[in-house]
């Protein structure tokens, strides 16, 4: 009898712990959770998978790091992007902000479509600072194809290769041109340059076809030696026999 109520009292003690609650967590003298045991393993185990979590990202992070600098081409290419016809721009690769801008994507590893987005945002932004050339024509009236390309050759004949660089883009307005064809008149009778000018370094047959209409070539009482001189000898040191016309 006594060993059936010993029996019983260790099934009751055993039953009483809860099944969700393992055999380590459970103090069979107190017949309770050992919450030191619990707690402690708890804490371990969070410990571990804290740390995986880390290591995890750590890595995470090295292979997304490692991927774009898959991307980072060791040197960018730079291509214009499409632009308006009447529109003429190159890109020197000497220019301070483009190598800025190289500097800049290598370090934030950017691909060479991402370098390109940049190149383009600069182009656009240049092209729209830009006089709008038709309006510009408009206000130059119907003559004013020809005013410009007066303007144009003056310059050239007149100017050095710097000069007239410099003057291309100011008088890439109406005013501009205004402004320059007033100079034009103040220097009408003004001696040929002795200087080299930018014509004298790089004529078009159309520069020099414009220069014989001059009537300083061509017409008796205003023809000038010195002026048909220079005109003969740049069609000679460049075109040699080819025909003006």
């Amino acid at each position: 009898m006594e060993e059936e109520v010993v029996t019983q009292t260790e099934q009751t003690e055993e039953s009483s712990k809860p099944d969700f609650v393992q055999d380590k967590f459970w103090n069979k003298d107190t017949n309770e959770i050992n919450i030191e045991e619990l707690s402690s393993s708890y804490n371990s185990l969070e410990k571990k998978l804290g740390s995986r979590t880390e290591d995890l990202s750590k890595q995470i992070r090295e292979d997304i790091a490692n991927e774009a600098k898959a991307k980072v081409p060791e040197n960018y290419e730079i291509s214009m992007p499409e632009i308006p016809e009447n529109v003429q721009m190159d890109i020197d690769p000497e220019m301070p902000l483009l190598q800025w801008w190289q500097k800049t994507a290598k370090e934030a590893g950017l691909s060479q479509d991402q370098f390109n987005t940049g190149i383009e945002a600069f182009v656009n932004n240049e092209i729209g600072s830009l006089p709008d050339l038709d309006n510009e024509k408009q206000l130059l009236g119907e003559s004013a194809n020809a005013r410009i390309e007066a303007a144009d050759l003056w310059s050239k004949k007149n100017l050095s290769t710097d000069s007239y660089d410099a003057i291309s883009e100011f008088a890439s307005t109406a005013k501009g041109v205004k402004a320059l064809e007033e100079i034009m008149k103040l220097n009408k009778d003004a001696p040929i340059p002795q200087t080299e000018t930018a014509i004298d370094a790089a004529p078009s047959l159309d520069d020099l076809r414009s220069m014989m209409k001059d009537p300083r070539y061509w017409k008796d009482g205003d023809r000038d030696q010195a002026y048909i001189n220079k005109v003969s000898n740049l069609y000679e040191k460049y075109y040699g026999n080819k025909k003006a016309s």
